[in-house]
């Protein structure tokens, strides 16, 4: 995927004073070895291998490391975090010579706005947000089309013409899953019925509960849904269990391809496609563009026409749809479909 152009600068920080004081008694030859140590990734809830959102972004790390030679070091959020405990983790990876530092998630917008202003030099990113800064890489997607055509699928494969949609957190970012879904299920047959539940109003682990997962995918299940799409970062993985348990019932992933994803193997026959999001091609090209000396800042936005979000084909179950998909995706891509970014109703 070619990286999308930027759409909008980000808006211009107050002038920020550099960071001059480092650990005490440090010598000015310790502090410049510290420098371009290589990249810092701040994940989200769930860490690494959470098989969704963390996990492709450590691709894209994993694959600078390998092409690029660039060293990684990677942090992981717990549950119930402060925004004091995210900007330490920015801070201690800055100080530490980390460059760029990557907060993975959007709940780290907020904190990389202000410890950004604190090291100039240093390029930051954050996936999901826009923070504003000039020395800020904001990434973003457009999830709610790739939510479209997961929407087409499912329409497309329930028998008993029910679907649901299983969210971490209630909030702006998940909701534009459940829109696109519900667009794409509603413009392909809107007779079907669309039940959306969220596992919780807003507490960040609503993307770390498995077990909370299965249970709402289980009663789903238990009230005659048979495709089931779940935005919930690892919670998904619950899910998918839970799914995979039922004959004749579907599982839509997201973020990852999860039917590739080793943690959710025994599951694979369950996971009709999974809405994709190329966090590791945005991963990578920030990392590139700053070996490259020409680091990557505003806001650069990763869409259904640029395949920066997709829908995953493995495992064969949507072959015979992929000409309806095919259809709504050129519809959507020549701006013959626009698709909501908020649940109506």
């Amino acid at each position: 995927m070619r990286r999308v152009s930027k759409l909008a600068a980000a808006v211009s920080a107050t002038a920020a004073l550099a960071l001059t004081a480092t650990a005490c008694g440090e010598s000015s030859t310790e502090s410049s070895d510290k420098k371009d140590k290589g990249v810092g990734l701040a994940f989200d809830v769930g860490g690494r291998d959470d098989h969704s959102f963390n996990e492709s972004a450590a691709r894209g790390a994993d694959k600078a490391k390998k092409e690029l030679g660039v060293d990684v070091k990677m942090m992981t959020a717990a549950n119930n975090e402060t925004e004091q405990d995210r900007e330490q983790r920015l801070t201690s990876l800055a100080e530490a010579g980390y460059n760029p530092v990557v907060g993975v998630g959007f709940s780290y917008g907020k904190s990389i706005t202000k410890i950004a202003k604190e090291f100039p030099d240093t390029t930051f990113a954050v996936v999901d947000s826009v923070a504003k800064g000039k020395n800020i890489d904001s990434i973003v997607f457009s999830e709610h089309e790739g939510s479209y055509l997961a929407g087409v699928a499912a329409a497309l494969k329930t028998k008993s013409d029910k679907v649901g949609f299983i969210g971490g957190v209630n909030n702006a970012l998940i909701q534009k899953f459940e829109a696109g879904f519900a667009q794409g299920v509603k413009d392909t047959n809107p007779k079907i019925k669309l039940t959306s539940q969220y596992l919780y109003p807003n507490n960040d682990k609503g993307f770390n509960d498995p077990a909370a997962a299965k249970e709402k995918a289980k009663g789903m299940l238990d009230r005659g849904i048979d495709v089931v799409y779940t935005a919930a970062g690892q919670s998904g993985a619950g899910s998918i269990e839970a799914i995979s348990q039922k004959k004749g019932a579907w599982a839509i992933g997201v973020d990852s391809d999860q039917y590739k994803q080793p943690g959710l193997a025994k599951y694979k026959d369950a996971i009709l496609t999974s809405v994709v999001k190329n966090v590791d091609v945005a991963v990578f090209d920030l990392i590139k563009s700053v070996e490259d000396g020409k680091p990557l800042t505003g806001t650069n936005a990763y869409t259904l026409k640029e395949d920066g979000v997709s829908l995953s084909t493995s495992g064969g179950f949507i072959d015979d749809i992929m000409a309806e998909i095919e259809k709504a995706k050129k519809k959507i891509a020549d701006g013959q479909v626009k698709v909501s970014e908020t649940p109506k109703g």
